[in-house]
């Protein structure tokens, strides 16, 4: 007899992503009980691909395909050798790399962990800024340099988090994510995003305004903008000559949105410094500037999701196939609208 779940039969479930070991990093033993409590997975190994005879009989007979990085795109064609898909359920952020339009239009529904995956983001946004509001990041190139301390006494009056202004451009999830961990703290706090109304923004504890002016005014900016077509390049020369002097300029959300040529030529005066988790290229050509200037912090985009917080974004997944064998609304879907508006 086929066993049956109250909404019908069991849903079949298979994973697409870069390698059976990120497959093992993602999904806990836990996360795996979990998911064989409302689904039989279809193949002990993850689809790399989806043209082999092997890949096409498991998408033959899938209703759910859970998805990670590196995950092969889902074109129509895919689509066309998984005629009973009903959901695929993203392990990770954006599913702008690898999922085709067709997906929506022909009824599959998607979701997403970008909002788990937009948690560490955050939490790495906020110690960055505090650490900046700090002067920490120069104040530890000084002391590479010196191999001395400073005195306390002759370091500038606007340095420390009280009263400080930080601009957050982009009312984005991770956007405002930072607006509220930010809260509990002093700063003066400006948003800059023409898509929400000064209402909206003071809601989230911040003072709405053009992104000029952000620049500014901010000692702290930090940029949480998706990519669209009119955010690559908002960041260029006009608003990074803006920002005061001794200002820091962080970036997590990603590296096209900002012109490298002009942000080289304004880190490299000395006057702004940098925090970059992000760049454009990704990585940065050898001998790149911005690898050699004191001001210019570069992380190896780091603040999503590592190591132990991987499984979160996987218990996302499972929860969504859990919602869908219970006939119960999704959490984080992904509708055309998000699409076009997402990172």
């Amino acid at each position: 007899m086929t066993d049956t779940h109250p909404t019908g039969p069991r849903l079949r479930a298979a994973f697409a992503m870069g390698s059976n070991e990120l497959l093992e990093r993602l999904f806990t033993p836990e996360l795996r009980d979990r998911l064989a409590s409302v689904a039989d997975v279809v193949s002990g190994s993850v689809l790399t691909e989806f043209d082999s005879a092997e890949a096409r009989a498991v998408l033959a007979g899938i209703d759910v395909l859970i998805t990670g990085w590196g995950c092969p795109k889902v074109t129509p064609e895919v689509l066309d050798r998984a005629p009973s898909l009903r959901l695929i359920a993203h392990s990770a952020g954006t599913v702008k790399g690898h999922l085709h339009r067709a997906c929506w239009e022909r009824g599959v529904a998607v979701t997403t962990a970008a909002q788990v995956n937009g948690v560490p983001v955050a939490e790495f946004t906020l110690a960055v800024i505090l650490l900046a509001g700090k002067d920490a990041f120069n104040a530890s190139s000084l002391a590479r340099q010196t191999r001395s301390g400073v005195a306390k006494t002759s370091l500038a009056a606007e340095i420390g988090n009280v009263g400080t202004t930080v601009g957050i451009i982009g009312a984005s999830s991770i956007g405002r994510a930072v607006l509220q961990l930010l809260r509990p703290f002093k700063h003066r706090r400006l948003l800059a995003d023409p898509t929400i109304s000064a209402a909206e923004a003071a809601e989230l504890g911040a003072e709405l305004v053009p992104l000029d002016e952000l620049m500014a005014r901010s000692r702290i900016v930090s940029l949480h903008a998706p990519i669209l077509p009119s955010t690559i390049g908002m960041i260029g020369a006009a608003q990074l000559q803006a920002m005061p002097d001794g200002a820091t300029f962080i970036n997590t959300a990603r590296g096209v949105l900002v012109d490298h040529d002009a942000l080289r030529a304004e880190t490299g005066t000395g006057r702004i410094s940098a925090f970059l988790d992000v760049t454009d290229p990704e990585p940065l050509p050898e001998g790149d500037l911005l690898y050699t200037l004191p001001n210019v912090v570069i992380t190896p985009h780091i603040a999503g999701s590592l190591g132990n917080e991987l499984p979160l974004m996987a218990a996302s997944a499972v929860t969504e196939v859990e919602h869908l064998a219970a006939a119960e609304p999704l959490v984080h879907e992904v509708t055309l609208q998000v699409l076009d508006t997402m990172a």
